[in-house]
C-alpha cells in the first residue's frame, strides 16, 4: 500500500475520533480539531491521525505543513455545472432594474440557457463541464452534487444526465446526479403543463431509470413554476423509480414547498431565502437537510436565508454554491462560507461545519466524506500558512488554498 505522511500540521480541522453524522444547533458552533497533528494516507483512504508525538516514523512520502492547516475537501451539495454558455447579458439587464422573475417571463433565464443547451453537442457540453469540475476541484471541493434541468426535453435532460456520467470516469471527486426535467415549463408546454408533467413521468424518468443516470429527483417549487402540488406528484413519480428528493423551493415565496418536502422524505430543501416559523418547526419534526445557497441573493441583490434563526432553533445548516450560469456564476465555496459569515452571521466554525459534514449529508455521503475521520475518502486540502480558522472567510479575496488531494492523489 502507497502511504502519505503529512507532518507538523497546524491545525487539522474536523477530525474525530467518532463518526460526526450531521452536526445541528448549538454544535454547529463547534470543530473538532487536533493541533500539531499528523495525517497518514494509505491507498485512497484516511488510515490514521494525531498529535505529532504519535506519528509514525516512515511513509512512501512525506509533506511537512509546518504553519498549515488541514481540511476536509469542501462538499457542494447544489450546483448546475452543466451549461451551455453564461448569461452575463442577463446580468446586466438586473444592474438595469429588471427582476428575476421579469427576465424570465422574457424568455431569459432557465429558457434561456435551455436553448443554448439543445443546441450543443454532447462532447462540447462534457468538456465545458469538465473544465468546471476542475477548477471547482483546485478551489478545494472534493464532493459534489450536479443537476440537469436545461434540456426541458427528453433528449435534452439525457444529454445533460450522460454528460454527468461521463465526469465520473475523468475524476476521483464523489459526484452525484440530480434529474431536474421540472426545472421551468418549456415553451412547446406553455398552455399544457399537464402534458409536460406526464411527459416526464411517462418518458423522462423511466429512461433516467434504464441507463441509472440520477440518484436524486429535484423540482423548482416556486411561483410561476411548479406548484406543492406538482412538486408532490414527481417527488411519488421520482421515488417510484428510485430517484430521492432534493428540492428546490421557498427563494421567493413560502408556499408549502418545505412541507411536502419533509412529508415524503426529501434529502434535502434548497435556497430558504425566506422562511418562516411554521416551516422551522416542520424542519425540525423530519430529517430533511435545510441547504442555503448565498451566492444567488448575492448575484441577484435579494435577501438572504435566516440562517441565525435555524441554527438557533436547532437545525443543521448545509452550505452549497448553486454554480449556474444565471443567478450564482461561482463554484468557490469559500466565498460562499465568507458571504454565510457576513450576510447570514453564521461563525466560521459554523459555517465550515455547513460546508463539510453537513454538505455531505445533503447528498448522503456523511458517511465517507465531509471530515477527517478513519476509513473516510482522504480528501483534504493544505492551506497556505494562515494565522487561525476565521483568516479562511476573513481575507475572501486571497487564494489560501495550497494543495487539494482527492481520493489520496495530489490534484491541485
Amino acid at each position: 500500500m502507497a502511504t502519505i505522511l503529512i507532518k507538523h500540521i497546524r491545525t487539522l480541522v474536523q477530525a474525530s475520533q467518532t463518526p460526526l453524522g450531521v452536526v445541528a444547533g448549538a454544535r454547529m458552533g463547534g470543530l473538532p480539531v487536533v493541533e500539531d497533528a499528523f495525517l497518514l494516507i494509505e491507498d485512497e483512504q484516511i488510515s490514521a491521525f494525531g498529535s505529532m508525538n504519535e506519528a509514525p516514523n516512515e511513509a512512501d512520502s512525506v509533506i511537512d505543513a509546518t504553519g498549515r492547516m488541514v481540511f476536509p475537501c469542501w462538499c457542494d451539495s447544489h450546483t448546475h455545472l452543466v451549461f451551455a454558455g453564461s448569461r452575463e447579458g442577463e446580468f446586466v439587464d438586473r444592474i438595469r432594474g429588471l427582476t428575476y422573475e421579469e427576465i424570465a417571463r422574457r424568455g431569459g433565464g432557465i429558457l434561456n440557457s435551455a436553448r443554448r443547451l439543445n443546441d450543443t453537442p454532447e462532447e462540447v457540453l462534457l468538456e465545458q463541464a469538465l473544465q468546471r469540475l476542475r477548477e471547482v476541484q483546485r478551489y478545494g471541493t472534493g464532493a459534489i452534487e450536479i443537476k440537469s434541468g436545461y434540456g426541458l426535453s427528453v433528449e435534452g435532460e439525457l444529454k445533460m444526465l450522460r454528460v454527468i456520467r461521463e465526469l465520473k470516469k475523468h475524476s476521483k471527486m464523489a459526484i452525484k446526479a440530480t434529474f431536474l426535467g421540472a426545472h421551468a415549463l418549456p415553451p412547446a408546454y406553455r398552455e399544457n403543463r399537464e402534458g409536460y408533467l406526464q411527459l416526464i413521468e411517462s418518458e423522462m424518468l423511466p429512461a433516467i431509470e434504464a441507463e441509472g443516470l440520477a440518484d436524486y429527483i429535484d423540482v423548482f417549487c416556486e411561483k410561476n413554476f411548479f406548484s406543492p402540488q406538482e412538486t408532490e406528484r414527481l417527488i411519488l413519480a421520482g421515488l417510484k423509480h428510485g430517484l430521492k428528493a432534493k428540492i428546490h423551493t421557498n427563494q421567493f415565496n413560502c408556499m408549502g414547498g418545505i412541507e411536502t418536502s419533509v412529508r415524503h422524505g426529501a434529502i434535502s430543501v434548497d435556497h430558504l431565502e425566506v422562511l418562516n416559523e411554521a416551516e422551522i418547526e416542520c424542519l425540525l419534526s423530519g430529517n430533511t437537510i435545510p441547504t442555503l445557497l448565498p451566492g444567488a441573493p448575492f448575484f441577484l441583490n435579494d435577501h438572504y436565508p435566516p440562517a441565525r434563526r435555524m441554527i438557533e432553533a436547532g437545525l443543521p445548516v448545509a452550505l452549497a454554491t448553486d454554480y449556474n450560469p444565471g443567478s450564482s456564476p461561482s463554484g468557490k465555496m469559500a466565498f460562499a462560507i465568507t458571504l454565510a459569515c457576513v450576510k447570514m452571521r453564521m461563525t466560521p466554525e459554523e459555517a465550515i461545519n455547513a460546508a463539510t459534514i453537513n454538505g455531505a449529508a445533503a447528498m448522503e455521503l456523511q458517511h465517507s466524506h465531509g471530515s477527517i475521520e478513519q476509513g473516510k475518502a482522504a480528501n483534504f486540502f493544505l492551506t497556505k500558512p494562515i494565522p487561525s480558522l476565521a483568516y479562511l472567510p476573513y481575507a475572501f479575496g486571497s487564494d489560501l488554498i495550497d494543495q487539494v488531494f482527492i481520493g489520496g492523489a495530489l490534484v491541485a
